[in-house]
């Protein structure tokens, strides 16, 4: 992922601290009620990288098998290949069946591009229906969807989005991901859109990237968090940063967070497993979970016999 990317001298000045919890969040967290157990997912957005060959998934692993293996090492995935194609449920069928190994893993689809990017959410209620048609196919293998709006994306077209977001079909948690700088510098605007969403029971991507502090919102219209993180290589801060999400998710879960899908982006995704493996550590430390912890082949390999 290249958004929020900055130079190395920039990285070094970056202030990382995460904003303090605006009121929308407190008013959704404290009106939240819940009989299901708190739930926490923790993936990365392609099960396509040949740099896991050799690392999580077995050496001379074929592209075709990737995704067979990945199931194995997490419990979600922030599904960016729906955003260059609207596959037919025939193919989407194939990729839950690859799943079903994994009773508790679920697909988290993006939107097309040609809905959200090329449309822009105009007219678009034909690629809509097919992209639904699609996605339907994963069964109860589908998660939460998001919508990313383009960088260029601004609010003059609030009608169009509100609009856009009304005709959804409603048993299908959505999330939107807001990119332009306008939606978060004025607090009015900001405060309408949140509070649509609110409306609406949308959710509100969060995401973490070092170059756009703003797009940090910590807004949760919903009591489900969707959390965008983009890391920098194992760079020492990865590991603060992380330490402090796992600190926020914590503090929400007591105020009444049902649920937080954590995606892990590098951008060299070579590093997504290390540091998706490290937020899962903390999980379960802090937030006394049990989630199972990605298998590194030089780290998790058994331990040679006596007589080996």
């Amino acid at each position: 992922m290249e958004f929020g990317r900055v130079t190395p001298g920039e990285l070094e000045e970056a202030d990382f601290t995460l904003p303090s919890n605006p009121e929308l969040t407190i008013k959704t967290l404290n009106a939240s009620k819940s009989d299901k157990p708190f739930q926490v997912h923790v993936g990365c957005a392609k099960w396509g990288r040949k740099e896991w060959v050799g690392k999580i998934y077995p050496p001379k692993t074929k592209d075709a098998n990737f995704l067979d293996e990945y199931v194995k090492h997490f419990d979600c995935i922030e599904l960016n290949a729906t955003f260059y194609n609207v596959y037919p449920p025939a193919t989407i069928n194939k990729w839950k069946e690859k799943a079903d190994s994994n009773p508790n893993f679920k697909f988290c689809p993006k939107f097309s591009q040609s809905i959200s990017h090329i449309r822009r959410l105009k007219n678009a209620d034909d690629i809509t229906t097919i992209y639904y048609e699609g996605i339907m196919a994963f069964g109860d293998k589908l998660g939460p969807l998001f919508l990313q709006l383009s960088d260029n994306y601004t609010p003059k077209s609030f009608p169009e989005l509100k609009a856009y977001l009304e005709s959804l079909p409603k048993d299908v948690p959505v999330f939107v991901e807001l990119r332009h700088k306008e939606w978060f510098a004025d607090t009015t605007v900001r405060a309408q859109v949140f509070e649509l969403f609110h409306q609406l029971n949308i959710g509100a991507v969060i995401t973490d990237a070092t170059g756009r502090r703003d797009v940090v919102h910590m807004e949760l219209p919903t009591p489900h968090a969707f959390i965008r993180f983009v890391g920098n290589s194992l760079h020492r801060s990865d590991y603060a940063r992380c330490d402090e999400w796992v600190e926020r998710i914590k503090q929400w879960r007591d105020m009444g967070l049902q649920s937080a899908w954590f995606f892990m982006h590098q951008h060299d995704e070579r590093y997504s497993p290390e540091l998706a493996d490290y937020v899962v550590e903390k999980l379960n430390q802090e937030l006394g979970m049990l989630l199972p912890r990605p298998k590194f082949i030089d780290r998790d390999k058994p331990a040679p016999g006596l007589f080996d």
